[in-house]
């Protein structure tokens, strides 16, 4: 594998620095990246195909990502999951992200979980100046997460989940050369907050149905940090709120629409530039460079961030509602035993022009459910899920 490739994605998906560089006066683009970006990215099927959504959905087995105070709504007793997702497949073909996930109902009203995931970047082949192969190095990142929630009511449920996050992007340490990302090993901590509403079913004119909602605060912790010497990086923090209705027809077939917004609870970059003290408008050494034009100071803590980071865009209110991202998805269930699924999440051009419609389906067969889907992009910026096939599989017990 070529050294530069992976120099590139790890640079682009994975450790994300905010680095400070004069820029225009501008609001034309200004993406908010963080570190452990990993973290966002859709781990199950039946998630991944109904546009990236989960904090409103039905319980699952992969509720631990999405919203894990669903858990006390489950069904089964117990329920392990697994998941294989592969990444950036156009490129490189030893990339992937891996969950593993397990819940256990302690009583009707409550539950425990915990879960794994794991995102490889590959392997690196290192070369000597001559350009024979010397050692191999395999960067990556991965999160344990332990979870409670608890039922308050026939209708609604809190719950807590710990983190732990270990990420190991540093390259060349065994060679003495300076790291392709400049950053070692690097862990902290951090927790998820969410709740869950479910209504009793109730009769409508020609079906009965449910309402559902769901919100959820995850990743709340300390900046990580990869070296001594390195920048420090907000954690992906985000806000995710959410709403759904169950169309059920009959004993056999059901139609459920969700709706889901989210919000990085992060700074938004401000717009640099240069404080022209000469008067002449041009910027050479007389000029201090990197300072702010338009929005606030991004150098603040975690717990600031998640209040200010809603009021923080230089563009103003307008910036801020591009801020919000938003995913539509249905799914037909039939008998619970099979499942299609259709989704489409939007990003505004200026925040990442994330812009795509998923596919997905669903097959029971005994305890074990079977989960596709597939993305296809609408937008001119390529996703690294393009044209790849996810699945997932959860063992109910």
């Amino acid at each position: 594998m070529k050294k530069h490739i992976i120099v590139t994605i790890i640079t682009l998906f994975a450790i994300k620095v905010n680095a400070q560089t004069v820029v225009p006066n501008t609001t034309d683009t200004r993406v908010i990246t963080t570190g452990t970006a990993f973290l966002l990215i859709a781990s199950d099927a039946r998630a991944a195909g109904m546009g990236d959504q989960g904090v409103a959905t039905t319980p699952d087995a992969f509720s631990q990502q999405w919203n894990l105070s669903k858990y006390a709504f489950a069904k089964e007793k117990q329920g392990i999951s697994v998941s294989y997702t592969p990444y950036l497949t156009k490129l490189v073909n030893d990339i992937f992200l891996g969950n593993v996930g397990y819940y256990n109902k302690l009583t009707e009203r409550s539950a425990v979980s915990a879960s794994f995931r794991y995102f490889s970047l590959g392997e690196i082949q290192f070369t000597d100046e001559g350009g024979n192969p010397t050692t191999i190095e395999k960067p990556n990142e991965f999160t344990l997460d332990l979870g409670y929630s608890l039922k308050l009511s026939d209708n609604i449920s809190a719950g807590v989940g710990l983190r732990y996050l270990r990420s190991d992007l540093q390259l060349g340490k065994t060679q003495n050369i300076e790291s392709a990302t400049g950053a070692g090993p690097a862990s902290t901590f951090a927790v998820d907050l969410g709740a869950y509403y479910q209504s009793e079913e109730k009769a409508y004119n020609t079906f009965n149905g449910k309402w559902r909602a769901g919100v959820a605060i995850q990743n709340l912790g300390p900046k990580i940090k990869y070296d001594d010497g390195g920048r420090e990086n907000f954690l992906p923090t985000i806000f995710r709120l959410g709403a759904g209705f169950d169309f059920i027809l009959d004993e056999a077939n059901t139609i459920a629409v969700t709706l889901e917004t989210t919000k990085l609870l992060v700074p938004t970059p401000p717009v640099y530039g240069f404080e022209d003290t000469d008067g002449n408008g041009v910027n050479n050494e007389n000029n201090p460079t990197n300072v702010i034009v338009e929005g606030e100071d991004p150098d603040v803590s975690f717990a600031s961030a998640i209040f200010s980071s809603w009021g923080d865009a230089p563009g103003g209110f307008g910036e801020e509602i591009e801020e919000f991202t938003y995913s539509v998805g249905a799914e037909y269930q039939y008998q619970e035993a099979f499942a299609f699924r259709l989704g489409y999440f939007n990003e505004a051009e200026t925040k990442g022009a994330r812009k795509f419609f998923s596919l997905g389906a669903g097959f029971k067969y005994n305890v074990i459910n079977i989960d596709i889907s597939y993305l296809i992009t609408a937008s001119k910026v390529p996703s690294p899920l393009e044209n790849t096939l996810r699945f997932s599989l959860a063992f109910n017990l």
